[in-house]
């Protein structure tokens, strides 16, 4: 019988990761689920190590160095899942341990919904002594209370680990863009919730995002190794979706609208100038006030010599 849920761990040469990913699946309440670990070009011998030692049952593909990255990743391991459901668990991130068995609730009485994102916290590590460990916690967005599609379209607001959604979205809007190093997941959340409905759970956090801003190597995050790749996929997202309002609707707004901006960043240029200047006048007044409250010779001598040079 199919598992009502599918949870897709990619991973790439960091089995203590793994393994801590795998113990945190095997915390969860919910148990009706089927865990699909893709190796993505790492050592397979060192992967079916991990997967054979863990607390849960899972099956594993294997893609071969130069065949893979994220987005193929992430596609292979839905496909093989094969589940009703499905979310991706990256290798370093955690969970709540009710973080499916509330997320599928939400499914049950939001039925046309195609997603469910929940509250998220930032989880920051530093390595000591061989060991990640905790070192701080910050929420992420903190406060949000929705997925809107046009906050979405600005910036991001919510990461794989916190987003569970139907697998028969994919036949809807398509698959993750293999054709991008970075951004797949803002890409695919912008097409779903362009398609349906993408609910939220709000309240305590139930899902932990990790980040290692000084990580190097293998246990960087992709939001910090790979940031000019996001930049640039980030560009390339936008731009196609431009490209394909002006060849339906024309150039004129976004010809409009571009030099719109372009005034406002120049007043904006201006504006700035007059306070920075502004500033540096008041800045200059309180030095010479100070000047002559602390040093009155000073500064009696220096306005005789500015009327001797007058003269």
């Amino acid at each position: 019988m199919t598992a009502r849920v599918g949870i897709v761990v990619r991973t790439r040469r960091r089995p203590d990761f793994l393994r801590r990913a795998l113990d945190d699946i095997a915390a969860q309440t919910f148990a009706d689920r089927h865990v699909v670990v893709v190796n993505d070009g790492g050592d397979p011998g060192e992967v079916d190590h991990v997967v054979a030692a863990a607390d849960v049952d899972a099956e594993v593909v294997h893609l071969v160095p130069g065949e893979g990255g994220r987005c193929v990743a992430a596609n292979t391991g839905v496909r093989a899942a094969g589940t009703e459901f499905v979310v991706l668990h990256d290798d370093d991130d955690r969970w709540h341990p009710e973080f499916l068995a509330r997320t599928l609730a939400w499914f049950d009485t939001h039925p046309a919904d195609f997603a469910v994102s929940v509250t998220t916290e930032i989880v920051y590590e530093e390595q000591r002594d061989g060991h990640w460990l905790e070192v701080g916690r910050a929420p992420f967005w903190a406060g949000m209370q929705r997925i809107s599609l046009t906050e979405m379209m600005s910036v991001n607001r919510a990461v794989p680990i916190s987003v569970l959604y139907r697998s028969a979205v994919h036949d809807e809007v398509g698959w993750y863009d293999e054709s991008l190093d970075a951004v797949e997941d803002w890409d695919f959340y912008l097409r779903v919730l362009a398609h349906g409905g993408f609910g939220f759970l709000a309240g305590e956090p139930l899902a932990f995002w990790t980040q290692r801003p000084d990580a190097t190597g293998v246990a960087a995050n992709s939001m910090f190794a790979l940031a000019e790749a996001h930049l640039h996929d980030d560009a390339v997202v936008r731009d196609r979706a431009l490209a394909e309002w002006t060849r339906r609707e024309g150039e004129g707004l976004p010809l409009y609208i571009a030099a719109l901006q372009e005034q406002v960043l120049a007043r904006f240029d201006e504006r700035i100038d007059e306070l920075a200047g502004r500033l540096r006048d008041e800045i200059r007044e309180d030095v010479r006030r100070e000047i002559d409250a602390h040093q009155p010779v000073w500064s009696r001598l220096r306005r005789l010599r500015r009327r001797a040079d007058r003269g």
